[in-house]
């Protein structure tokens, strides 16, 4: 299957990612959503110009939004340009919505974008449904990181 992409479906098939999430958040369930962009803002994610950290998504009158998604200005850019920080909202199908208000109104859970990629040539946000870890859970998983790496270089060099 990876043979039948072309060499600029590879290169822009991954954007960016929210590396952050997986350490800080237990991710239960991830949808697909379009985003709602200008073009200077499409034109410099194409430039690679986009940063994922410290974002979230919340639900303002049935719709839902994502804040703090850092692009930066496109870099040949005129007198057009955005606002690096602006919200920006997501194409969700409604009952995908009417799913995420019912599982936010819980204690506990937010909407992370975990990975900003391409497909078909349109920008998509892949948005997790995740409950925040407690301290202990993140020293739990850094443990056992640890030991996996420790468990791999002990096979590889018995090879």
């Amino acid at each position: 299957m990876a043979l039948d992409k072309t060499e600029r479906e590879l290169a822009q098939s991954s954007i960016a990612e929210n590396r952050k999430a997986y350490h800080d958040y237990h991710l239960l369930e991830t949808f697909e959503a379009g985003i709602v962009l200008l073009g200077t803002e499409v034109k410099a994610i194409r430039e690679g110009r986009v940063n994922l950290r410290d974002s979230f998504a919340r639900l303002d009158n049935g719709e839902i939004y994502l804040y703090n998604v850092n692009i930066s200005p496109y870099s040949h850019r005129g007198s057009a340009d955005h606002d690096p920080l602006r919200r920006r909202k997501l194409l969700l199908h409604r009952d995908e919505i009417r799913k995420l208000v019912g599982k936010t109104v819980v204690k506990g859970m937010t909407l992370v974008p975990v990975r900003m990629y391409f497909k078909k040539g349109r920008v998509k946000v892949a948005v997790s449904l995740a409950k925040g870890k407690k301290e202990y859970d993140k020293r739990e998983t850094i443990k056992r990181r640890d030991t996996d790496r420790e468990t791999r270089a002990a096979i590889k060099s018995r090879r």
